[in-house]
């Protein structure tokens, strides 16, 4: 196949490239810096701007999973204006440009995120729940969702996952909780009992691969482990991962204080399942978080 990816040099579009390029598929990734992506996206070709493919072969397939990371920073006007326009406003004239094209690629592959169900509280969440509305995050969500939603009048097969935190070998979640956590400084955030959905690198790479063959699937689905946990579980999932104890609770106030709206990503919490893709046949290799911390970390859990 022929693939145009968005977002291709980060965690998950590598990963992403070095399966599909030893697969034989041919990778073109749009990108700010197109001529880091050969080296970073196994052999990609890069492109500034859309228009580098006018004319060229049509596209058998779309991945979109470009945007600003949406943890690294609060939500200031500057950066809600950033977030913003590198998932909505990007992903609107990618639709915009593909219902120009005379061949239009079959699928196209969106991301969401399982922030589109804001905090969820105790609910179980499929992918028939409704939207949260309250917070930023949940509002981005559905705005980004809504402009890929145009390509089906293109007459394109439009998926929308909605992924829960990367769990990642480097970078991503564990990346930023493996110093403080492996130095003993780890500890649940709040009261520990909001649920946190988590999915595998691995089978984050291996949904999006079986969703793009798949001809059947269409519309939502949660990329989230089966496994669910609540946050004192995964902290203390991780200490034992890390043989380290984790006694130090960070308060909700705090965390409040310090991040301001942006304290939903840490305070609130969705009870997500993947239904839709376990109705479509697809199987987890890291259905428990104790068998993927392992497997990450190079640990044996208790």
């Amino acid at each position: 196949m022929r693939i145009l990816i968005t977002g291709g040099t980060g965690l998950i579009g590598r990963e992403l490239c070095r399966l599909w390029a030893s697969q034989g598929h041919e990778l073109i990734v749009w990108s700010r810096n197109p001529r880091h992506v050969p080296a970073l996206c196994s052999g990609a070709r890069g492109i500034a701007s859309l228009q580098e493919l006018l004319g060229a072969v049509a596209l058998d397939a779309v991945v979109n999973l470009a945007g600003a990371p949406i943890a690294d920073r609060p939500w200031t006007a500057a950066r809600r204006k950033l977030l913003w326009s590198s998932r909505v406003d990007l992903t609107h004239r990618l639709v915009e440009w593909l219902g120009q094209q005379a061949q239009r690629p079959k699928v196209l592959l969106s991301g969401s995120a399982v922030g589109w169900y804001g905090d969820g509280g105790e609910q179980i969440l499929d992918e028939s729940s409704p939207p949260g509305q309250a917070d930023f995050g949940s509002q981005l969500c559905v705005a980004w969702e809504r402009e890929a939603e145009r390509a089906g009048q293109f007459g394109m097969r439009v998926v929308l996952l909605r992924t829960a935190p990367v769990l990642a070998p480097a970078g991503g979640m564990l990346g930023r909780l493996r110093l403080p956590f492996s130095l003993g400084l780890g500890g649940r955030l709040g009261s520990g009992r909001q649920w946190m959905p988590w999915i595998h690198l691995d089978d984050q790479v291996s949904l999006i691969d079986y969703l793009l063959q798949q001809e059947q699937c269409s519309g939502a689905f949660n990329a989230c482990a089966p496994g669910q946990v609540r946050n004192a579980d995964f902290t203390q999932a991780l200490a034992r991962a890390l043989h380290r104890p984790a006694v130090l609770p960070v308060p909700a106030w705090a965390l409040r204080l310090a991040l301001g709206e942006m304290s939903v990503l840490l305070l609130g919490g969705q009870r997500t399942v993947p239904q839709r893709a376990l109705a479509a046949g697809f199987r987890f290799r890291y259905p428990d978080l104790s068998q993927a911390l392992s497997n990450l970390l190079g640990a044996h859990p208790e």
